[in-house]
C-alpha cells in the first residue's frame, strides 16, 4: 500500500476527500458486468495485476438483466456478413463498418470462449447445439439465451465464478471519483470511494498505468428506465472530468416494450424482452389492432426506434398513455418455460400474460453514445480505456440492433487485453489529483429534478422547444449549484451528492448533441425535423468539457471517426 501525492494538477474535480488509502495494480478496471470483468480476467490470464472495482456487489450490474440474449452468427446457413448488415441498418448510417465487422467477425468465438469460461446457454431440440431465436432488426434466428430469458444472469454467474476461482482482487461498494494522471497527462490510477464495512472505507486510490471504464449505462438521467439504480453515468461524467471525447449522447435507445406502471413510475422499471416478439407475440392496441403490420417489412420486429415511434404514435392518435403486447396465445406452458422471469414480474404486478395483454410503454434502456475509442477500446486520454455500454466504438451508430450489446462487450473487452498485452506496462509517474476548483456539488434531490428534465425534454420525442426547455433548466441548475457553492451552501460530499452531480454533466452532453442535430435519425426523434439529413449529419457528434463548466460541442468531417490518438498509427 502506497501513499498518494497531494500535488495536483490542473483538471476537474469531484468536491471529495483527498484519498486516505491507496494500493498499486497495473490495470484496475471499473465495472463488473460481462464487459469489466472479461476485460479482467484475460488481463490476470497475461500476468497483469488486476483489480476489479465494482459500485454494488460483482453480479449487481446491468449485465444480470439482460434477459433476450447475445447476438452472433452461429446458427446454419447464418453469417458474420448477414449479422453486419442487419447490424448496419438499425445503426441509420451512422455506424462504422470497421467495429461492426469486428464485432459479427470475431463474435462467435467471442461467444465459445464464453462458453469455455462456464456460461451454459439453452440447447436446441436435439441438444447437440445452442438454441436460436429472433429479436427486432434481424433477419436470422442468431440469438443465444440461457434459462429462457435469464440470458445476463447466467453471463454474470459465469463471469463472477471465473473471477473468484482466479482470485482477482475485488473492490465492492465503491463509487468510482475521477481519473489520475501524471505529469505528463498519462492515466495512473482512479480515486474512488468505498461505501460500507470492507477493508478499505472511505475515499482511497488504486495507482494503475491503465485504467478500463466498464460502467455500464446512464439510464438513470431519466424517470423511468430499464436500467438499475446504479446506473448513473459516472463513467462517462469521469472521463468528460478528465478531457476525453464523448460521442453521439443523444443517441438513446428507448426500449419500446416495458411494463406499464402508471405514469407516475419512476426508477427501474420491468423490461419485457424483444424475444417475447421475436416468438411470436403481437402489439396491438385497446382495440386489439395490430399497428405495426404495414408501418415495416418486420413489423413487430422492426428495429427499436422504429417500434417505439410506432408506438408512440398510436398512442397520440387515440389520446392513451400505452399499448399492449399479446402473447396469450403462447400458453401456460411456453411462458413458464420459456419466459419465467417475465411472467413473474408481470404478475407481480397483478398482470397475466397467460390470459390478458401486457401494458407497454417505451422506457429509456441504452446508449448507443459514450466514450469514444477506437477499435482498441483506447479512449482520447493516453491509458485510459473504455468498453461495454459506457464505450461508444461506432458499432452501434445511431440505434443499437437488439442483443448486440453483450457480444460487443465481449469482443471489445479481448481487444483490450489484447492490446495492453501481456508485456509489462510502462510505469507513469508520480500519480496526482486533477487540481483546480472542484465542481459543485449538487444536493441529492437535484437527481429527481434532472430525471424530469429530461424525460420532459428529450425523452422518445423531441423539438427545438422540448430540447430549449431542457437547456435551459439545466444551466439553472449548474448556475445555482455555483451560486450556492460560492456562498458556502454547496451540498456535503458523499455517493448522493456525486450521483446527482454526474447526472447533471452527462445531462448536459446529451442535451449539447440533441440540440445540434437538426434531423431525425434512429433513436433521436425530432418533431421539428422528421427527415434524415445525410448531406449534413451522417457525421458524429463530439463532446468534450472544459474549466471551469464549459460543455463544447463539434462534429466529424464524415462518419468515419478520427483516431483516438492521431501521433500513433494504430494497432493491426
Amino acid at each position: 500500500m502506497t501513499g498518494v501525492t497531494g500535488v495536483t494538477e490542473p483538471g476537474i474535480r469531484l468536491d471529495a476527500p483527498a484519498p486516505g488509502w491507496a494500493i498499486d495494480a497495473d490495470v484496475v478496471v471499473v465495472g463488473s458486468g460481462v464487459a469489466g470483468l472479461t476485460t479482467a480476467l484475460r488481463c490476470a490470464a497475461a500476468g497483469h495485476r488486476t483489480v476489479v472495482v465494482t459500485k454494488a456487489r460483482l453480479d449487481d450490474g446491468s449485465t444480470r438483466w439482460a434477459q433476450g440474449g447475445i447476438a452472433a452468427a452461429l446458427g446454419e446457413g447464418d453469417t458474420p456478413e448477414q449479422h453486419l448488415d442487419d447490424t448496419l441498418v438499425a445503426g441509420a448510417g451512422l455506424c462504422d463498418e470497421a467495429a461492426v465487422r469486428t464485432l459479427v467477425t470475431e463474435g462467435p468465438d467471442a461467444v465459445r470462449r464464453l462458453i469455455a469460461t462456464g456460461a451454459r446457454f439453452d440447447p436446441d431440440e436435439d441438444g447437440a447445439g445452442i438454441a436460436l431465436t429472433r429479436e427486432g432488426g434481424h433477419h436470422r434466428r442468431r440469438i443465444a439465451h440461457a434459462g429462457g430469458d435469464a440470458t445476463g444472469a447466467e453471463i454474470s454467474r459465469a463471469l463472477v465464478e471465473a473471477v473468484r476461482a482466479q482470485g482477482l482482487r475485488t473492490i465492492e461498494n465503491a463509487l468510482v471519483l475521477d481519473l489520475l494522471t501524471d505529469s505528463e497527462g498519462r492515466t495512473a490510477g482512479v480515486t474512488l470511494h468505498v461505501m460500507g464495512e470492507g477493508q478499505h472505507d472511505g475515499v482511497g486510490a488504486v495507482h494503475a498505468p491503465a485504467v478500463v471504464l466498464a460502467t455500464g449505462g446512464m439510464g438513470q438521467v431519466f424517470s423511468a428506465t430499464t436500467n438499475p439504480s446504479v446506473s448513473t453515468g459516472d463513467g462517462v461524467a469521469l472521463a468528460l472530468r478528465a478531457g476525453a471525447e464523448i460521442s453521439d449522447l443523444e443517441f438513446v435507445q428507448f426500449h419500446p416494450t416495458v411494463l406499464y406502471l402508471g405514469p407516475e413510475a419512476e426508477g427501474q422499471q420491468p423490461l419485457i424482452s424483444e424475444a417475447v416478439r421475436g416468438e411470436g407475440a403481437h402489439l396491438v392496441d385497446g382495440d386489439g389492432v395490430r399497428f405495426m403490420v404495414g408501418q415495416h417489412e418486420l413489423a413487430e420486429l422492426a428495429p427499436r426506434d422504429i417500434v417505439a415511434k410506432g408506438i408512440l404514435r398510436r398512442a397520440l392518435e387515440q389520446g392513451a398513455e400505452h399499448m399492449y403486447l399479446d402473447a396469450r396465445h403462447f400458453g401456460a406452458a411456453m411462458w413458464e418455460q420459456r419466459f419465467p422471469t417475465i411472467l413473474a414480474a408481470c404478475r407481480s404486478h397483478g398482470i397475466d400474460p397467460v390470459t390478458e395483454p401486457i401494458p407497454v410503454a417505451p422506457a429509456a434502456h441504452y446508449a448507443s453514445g459514450g466514450v469514444r475509442t477506437d477499435l482498441h477500446g483506447r479512449t482520447t486520454v493516453p491509458g485510459l480505456y473504455a468498453c461495454g455500454e459506457v464505450a461508444c466504438t461506432g458499432v452501434h451508430g445511431a440505434n443499437r440492433l437488439a442483443s448486440n450489446s453483450l457480444l460487443e462487450g465481449l469482443v471489445f473487452a479481448e481487444r483490450i487485453a489484447a492490446d495492453i498485452g501481456p508485456r509489462p506496462l510502462p510505469r507513469p509517474g508520480e500519480p496526482r489529483l486533477p487540481g483546480g476548483a472542484p465542481v459543485p456539488l449538487l444536493a441529492p434531490e437535484t437527481r429527481f429534478e434532472i430525471q424530469r428534465i429530461m424525460t420532459a425534454g428529450v425523452g422518445v420525442l423531441r423539438s427545438a422547444d422540448s430540447i430549449a426547455g431542457a437547456y435551459k433548466e439545466l444551466v439553472r441548475l449548474t448556475s445555482r449549484a455555483s451560486a450556492e457553492s460560492e456562498e458556502g451552501k454547496a451540498a456535503e460530499p458523499g455517493v448522493e451528492a456525486w450521483e446527482a452531480t454526474n447526472l447533471l454533466l452527462v445531462a448536459r452532453a446529451l442535451v449539447a448533441g440533441a440540440r445540434a442535430r437538426e434531423e431525425t435519425r434512429g433513436c433521436h426523434w425530432r418533431e421539428d425535423h422528421p427527415d434524415r439529413n445525410d448531406e449534413v449529419w451522417q457525421r458524429h457528434s463530439v463532446v468534450t468539457f472544459r474549466p471551469p463548466h464549459t460543455v463544447e460541442f463539434r462534429v466529424t468531417d464524415s462518419a468515419d471517426f478520427p483516431a483516438t490518438h492521431p501521433e500513433t498509427e494504430p494497432n493491426p
